[in-house]
């Protein structure tokens, strides 16, 4: 009970957009606080991401997902959706994406908790 309620009053929820504005299937890039977010409403869970791909700062919005995971459009680097951890490296173009894997060491994509009250969907931007 204790840790839980210090966990909250970190906890920095803020508002992201209506849930109706994010149907099943669909995606919507969010500015909150300076940030490039990347909402999901993907298997019946939202998801808050970057919108930023670790590798070389370019966006997401146009990633495909897999396997619980959203790849880069550019080089093909999978994040998982819940982590952020990287499935995969910069595997695109071949041989020379592991080449440019080597300009910026493997990251994790920030990924924030959402939560869904009243109709609105609430990005914690404290992580």
């Amino acid at each position: 009970m204790f840790i839980d309620t210090i966990l909250a009053l970190k906890m920095v929820w803020t508002t992201a957009l209506k849930e109706a504005d994010l149907p099943q299937g669909s995606r919507r890039v969010v500015k909150l606080n300076q940030q490039s977010l990347l909402l999901l409403n993907q298997d019946g869970h939202i998801y808050a991401v970057s919108n930023t791909c670790p590798h070389l700062k370019l966006p997401l919005s146009k990633g495909k997902i897999v396997d619980g995971a959203i790849v880069c459009p550019f080089h093909r680097s999978a994040f998982d959706l819940c982590s952020g951890a990287a499935k995969d490296w910069t595997p695109f173009p071949p041989v020379v994406g592991k080449v440019l894997g080597m300009v910026s060491a493997e990251k994790p994509l920030p990924v924030f908790p959402v939560k869904v009250e009243q109709g609105e969907i609430l990005v914690d931007l404290a992580v």
